[in-house]
């Protein structure tokens, strides 16, 4: 059974000369229930602030679970149920990764994701179950899903010109199978 949607986060230890942290380790994450295998990591720079980047997937046999982070700046990163006949179908959530808190956002397969940058020159880097695949990869509009991005009434948004063609999430048919598990708060 797939994970479900989980903020995770990593201990530091802290001295004088500053920290460690272990981002990954696949036993620790088993017994949180994240049992994929990851394949590619991914680095992005958004240098504005306010890029908006997503709600984007990968459809099946392609899918692509995610363990994203920000190692520079802060986002609000965001996971949506696209799972079809899913109870929490459309439903999100959301949290603000950055480099300050090391937290991490555990997205599985099943869920649109993206991310909002909170100042400029954001570093984001996220590990996929899954190679990239041109002819899988989807996404819904970043306003069709009723988030509650953090940002000020009438900010200018940077968009990519993929995301601004994107269809609404009422206008996507799902090809992901939902697994029993609804989206849950993040603890």
């Amino acid at each position: 059974m797939n994970a479900s949607v989980q903020l995770i986060r990593p201990s530091r230890h802290g001295d004088t000369r500053g920290w460690f942290t272990e981002t990954y380790n696949r036993d620790t994450f088993a017994a949180l229930g994240i049992e994929c295998s990851f394949v590619q990591d991914n680095h992005s720079l958004s240098a504005p602030q306010w890029t908006l980047r997503g709600l984007h997937w990968q459809t099946p046999p392609h899918g692509q679970d995610k363990l994203v982070r920000c190692i520079r700046g802060r986002i609000y990163d965001v996971a949506v149920d696209v799972r079809k006949d899913s109870p929490t179908y459309g439903e999100w959530v959301g949290a603000e990764l950055s480099a300050k808190n090391g937290h991490q956002l555990f997205i599985p397969i099943g869920f649109a994701h993206g991310f909002l940058t909170l100042e400029p020159d954001c570093e984001v880097v996220y590990k996929c179950s899954n190679l990239y695949s041109p002819a899988n990869d989807g996404g819904i509009r970043w306003d069709s899903a009723g988030i509650d991005w953090p940002m000020p009434t009438g900010t200018a948004l940077e968009l990519s010109g993929k995301d601004k063609l994107l269809p609404t999430l009422a206008e996507f048919d799902s090809p992901f199978p939902y697994d029993g598990r609804p989206l849950a708060p993040l603890a």
